[in-house]
Order: structure tokens, then C-alpha cells, then sequence
């Protein structure tokens, strides 16, 4: 779901365009973010606060459940030289507000298009692994609007008015004259001890991805993304999150930028669907490749056994056809699935990346020690213990693979007994004591069968 304002904090620095201004003074705004907090924290039921800090630039971000209408709350980002914002917020979108403030965004506009104190960029949508966030885009030859930008001449601050919380209603539709509501805001923005000059406050950006040219409505947008514009409308209906925010609104149509646009659809192509779409067979059973080829070839198996096998072939005359029938043919197909396995997952494929993820789980175990060795001594004398792990997911799949293939995983855990002493030196047992742990603490196998597996890897010389 979007997270949307409904109204400015008259003491904002950076007035969102078409929203009203809303009186602010029950909230310590100046008094820093705790007592911003302490406000709605722990107060009463329905009431909320919290605040969080950045101390790379000294800027930080709260909010707020209003004291006097507690279905509403203020949300505030603060930076030391560009002021702060004021935002008033449903309550229940405070805290996802207060999510998205976390990293360097100052402000949004234009339906997510966002601003760093320095920089213009696109709402987030294509995902970068590398730094598990989204990229950062810069909008074409974004250029800052200010408040003196704004301000007009012919605005009447007599014509605006400061709603009071207690009668705010935010069904109510954005002020006409916005103008003059900007221009009373501005009146008394400047009677403020301290306040930052009008030509820092940011009210709007332009650009050329924001010109009525490169708007495109819902059929549009569709087009580009693959499908029809009822599934679009469909999923803003029920406030599908991966759908960008409109950047504007004309004659009641949202319209998008193409720049986001192309986001967006190159973040479809990218996400779990996209991907499973791309590299599906386009068959009839939407498998992909790989998936379709299991399922031909067994196809191909299953129809020998159950049509070209005389034995097999006569179970369909009608009084052969019992459960105990069934139960024959039934199980010798399960068998040809159950000896397949190696066709379904190569177990030397397997096997390789078992030894390849367990060796990289022992290496970070070896680099966590300063010095590169991490062995202690539990008493003078005695041996050395390597302290040693294997993750989670690794422990699984290594689980899984002794389970179904104990012979191949035989041979590759041998592969890591060598492996682990020629670089680190690490006795075989201690490697076999590391694993036979992981497999106990994440896997499935019973304690009988462990321990007859592990015993036929141990080292002659120091089986008990």
C-alpha cells in the first residue's frame, strides 16, 4: 500500500504542494525528537511514538499520534541544514513513513520521486542485490522548486486559512487556492525565530520526465507492462504496492512519467514472476525448462511401463483392475521416480557445491580469529579444538544429500576431510565432529543412522 499525507504541519520547512496547512502547536516540535516521541509513547491506548537518529549527519526522523485525535499522527525528518518536515499523517501510516526516512530521503514528491539535499531521483523499484536496496536512479535534469519560487503575487494570505486538528477532516477535498494557503504559510514561516530562507524550502521539483508529453495514462501503462489495462486497474484498485504512485492526476486519470514507467516494468521482468515467465517452457503446464524436461521424461517412462509392458498393460482389463492392481503398478512407478533422483539433481553437481558451501563456512570460522587461527586450548596438554560451523541452509542440503545419496556423500564429505587439512590443517575428525553437529542440530536424519554414517567416515586409527 502508498503511504499518502494528508496535510502540512504549518511549521514544516517544505510545504507538499495541494495539501492544507494544519496547526501544529500542541506538538514539541522544537524540543527535538524524544519529546516528539514522548507525546504519544506509552501514553494511552491507540497511541504511538517513536524516534530514530543519524549520526553520520546529525539528522533524525519521529512521529506521533496526536494527543487530541488519536486516528491521526504527525510524522517529522529533520536535517540540520535543510530544516524539517512536518507531515500530518493517518496514525496506522506513520510507522511505515517512518521506514521509508530511514536512508537518505529527505522528501518526497511527484508521487515518489525523492530528494537528498542534493540529488533528484526516481521512485525506488528495481532492486540491487548487492546493497539489498533499490537503485538509485537520477531524475533527467531534475530542478528544485522552492517556496520564494512559488509564491506568487497575486495570493492572498486573507484567503487562506490554519485548520485546527480538532476539526481537520481529511476526506475533505485539497484546497482550490492553494496559492494563497502557501502564501500565509510563508507569512508566518518567516515570523519564526531562526527560520530557514525561503529559497532553501523545497516545495516541488521539474523535469523533463514530468512534462504532460511524457505522462502516460492507464492503457498506456499497461501496454508497456504486459498486460491489460482491467489487470492494471485491478491491482491499483486493491493497492498492489509494486504499482508506482501516479506522478499526476489530470481530469481524475492518474498518469505516470514513462521514466517510471520503464522502471517498472524492468522491475516486473526482474521479480520472482518475471523471471519464472521468461524462462518458462510456454507449455501447457506453465513448468519451467528445466521442470518440463523432468516431466517429459518420466512421461515417456511411465507410459512404457503402464502401455508397452504386456504384465503391466493387461492390469486394465476390467477384472484385473483392483487396489491391489493399482498398488503394484502405483508403486513401480513411484520406484522409477525414486531411482531418478540423480537425473532430477546430479549428484556430482551436488556434491561439488556441498564441498564448496562447507569450505566457505569453515573459512569465515578460521578468519573470524584476528590472527587467522582459530583453535583454543581447553587445558595445558591437551589437543587443540578447532572451533568450527557449518550454517544453516548448508546443514540442510548436506542432510538431505546423506539422506538420499549416502554413497555419493560418502565420497564428497571425504573431498572435504582432505580439503579442510590441506588448507587449514584440520584433523578429519574434527571436520567429521563439525559436520555430525550440523546434521544433528538441522537435519533430519535419526540418531541411529547418523551415527552408523559418520562412524564409516571416521579415520581407522581413531575409531573407538
Amino acid at each position: 500500500m502508498h503511504i499518502h499525507p494528508l496535510a502540512n504541519g504549518v511549521r514544516t520547512d517544505h510545504p507538499v504542494p495541494g495539501l492544507p496547512f494544519v496547526d501544529d502547536s500542541h506538538i514539541p516540535l522544537d524540543e527535538g525528537p524524544a519529546a516528539i516521541e514522548a507525546v504519544g509513547r506509552n501514553k494511552a491506548d491507540g497511541m504511538w511514538g517513536r524516534y530514530d537518529t543519524n549520526r553520520q549527519n546529525g539528522s533524525w526522523y519521529a512521529f506521533t499520534t496526536d494527543p487530541l485525535d488519536h486516528s491521526l499522527g504527525w510524522s517529522v525528518r529533520y536535517h540540520p541544514e535543510h530544516g524539517r518536515t512536518v507531515l500530518l499523517m493517518r496514525d496506522g501510516d506513520t510507522s511505515p513513513l517512518h521506514s521509508t526516512w530511514s536512508g537518505d530521503q529527505l522528501l518526497f514528491r511527484a508521487g515518489g520521486y525523492w530528494w537528498d539535499g542534493t540529488t533528484w531521483y526516481r521512485p525506488g523499484q528495481v532492486w540491487d542485490p548487492v546493497t539489498q536496496d533499490y537503485e538509485r536512479r537520477r531524475a533527467r535534469a531534475a530542478v528544485t522548486v522552492s517556496a520564494s519560487d512559488m509564491l506568487d503575487g497575486r495570493a492572498e494570505p486573507a484567503r487562506a486559512h490554519i485548520a485546527k486538528i480538532r476539526t481537520f477532516e481529511p476526506k475533505e477535498p485539497a484546497p482550490e487556492n492553494w496559492g494563497d494557503h502557501l502564501a500565509l504559510w510563508a507569512q508566518l514561516h518567516q515570523e519564526r525565530e531562526g527560520a530557514l530562507p525561503l529559497d532553501w524550502c523545497v516545495v516541488d521539483l521539474a523535469s523533463p520526465e514530468l512534462t504532460g508529453a511524457q505522462l502516460l495514462g492507464v492503457p498506456e501503462m499497461a501496454e508497456l507492462g504486459g498486460i491489460t489495462a482491467s489487470t492494471l486497474r485491478a491491482y491499483i484498485s486493491r493497492g498492489n504496492s509494486e504499482v508506482p504512485q501516479p506522478q499526476a492526476t489530470v481530469g481524475g486519470r492518474d498518469q505516470w512519467a514513462r521514466a517510471v514507467a520503464d522502471d517498472w516494468v524492468e522491475a516486473r521482468q526482474r521479480s520472482y514472476e518475471g523471471v519464472r515467465s521468461v524462462m518458462s517452457a510456454g507449455d501447457r503446464d506453465e513448468l519451467s525448462r528445466g521442470a518440463a524436461e523432468v516431466r517429459d521424461h518420466f512421461a515417456a517412462d511411465f507410459h512404457g511401463t503402464l502401455w508397452e509392458r504386456p504384465d503391466v498393460r493387461k492390469r486394465w482389463i476390467l477384472r484385473a483392475r483392483n487396489e491391489d492392481a493399482v498398488r503394484e503398478v502405483s508403486d513401480a512407478l513411484a520406484w522409477t521416480v525414486a531411482a531418478s533422483l540423480g537425473r532430477i539433481l546430479p549428484t556430482d553437481l551436488l556434491g561439488h557445491t556441498v564441498v564448496d558451501a562447507v569450505l566457505h563456512s569453515f573459512a569465515d570460522a578460521v578468519e573470524m580469529d584476528s590472527n587467522g587461527d582459530n583453535r583454543t586450548e581447553s587445558s595445558p596438554g591437551e589437543a587443540k579444538l578447532w572451533m568450527l560451523y557449518v550454517s544453516r541452509p548448508v546443514a540442510e542440503m548436506l542432510d538431505w544429500f546423506i539422506r538420499h545419496h549416502p554413497e555419493s556423500a560418502h565420497h564428497y564429505i571425504g573431498d572435504i576431510m582432505r580439503e579442510a587439512h590441506r588448507k587449514w590443517e584440520i584433523p578429519a575428525e574434527e571436520t567429521i565432529r563439525t559436520l555430525r553437529t550440523a546434521v544433528s542440530m538441522d537435519g533430519k536424519m535419526s540418531d541411529e543412522d547418523r551415527k552408523t554414517f559418520f562412524g564409516l567416515l571416521t579415520p581407522p586409527a581413531t575409531t573407538a
